[in-house]
């Protein structure tokens, strides 16, 4: 049986055994067969995968949104036009509402950057930070 270790996989796609288990788990990653020793042998296109799921949690997607581009690429010999575009806008979607939220909070650390340092100490109730996070 030819391949690599789940240690070698995990070597050379700079993860741990235990995040490709987990992945394993998810359903990203197929359980690779056990050598008559009881090694897990995966193939070696699977250290292909294992730098795509990086890459897309690198852009931001989520581990289900991953598991369904790896099965669009596992299973599909064409591009999904409509499903992609449905996809993208979805996302495109999300994306905006992240960056209207990290930018409301962007603002309101300027505001807490912008209080001198040395000021008097504040009762914890006026800090706006604490605020925001206690009334939400």
């Amino acid at each position: 049986m030819r391949g690599l270790t789940i240690s070698q996989l995990a070597k050379e796609s700079q993860v741990t055994v235990e995040t490709i288990k987990f992945y394993e788990k998810k359903g990203l990653l197929a359980k690779p067969p056990r050598t008559e020793s009881g090694y897990r042998m995966v193939p070696e296109s699977t250290a292909a995968d294992m730098a795509f799921i990086k890459r897309a949690q690198e852009m931001g997607f989520t581990l289900q949104e991953i598991r369904h581009l790896l099965t669009l690429v596992r299973q599909e010999d064409y591009y999904p036009t409509e499903e992609m575009h449905a996809f993208a806008a979805r996302k495109v979607e999300e994306l905006e509402r992240q960056i209207r939220r990290m930018q409301s909070f962007k603002e309101l650390l300027e505001q807490i950057a912008r209080r001198p340092y040395a000021a008097p100490p504040l009762p914890k109730q006026e800090c706006p930070l604490l605020a925001r996070l206690l009334k939400e």
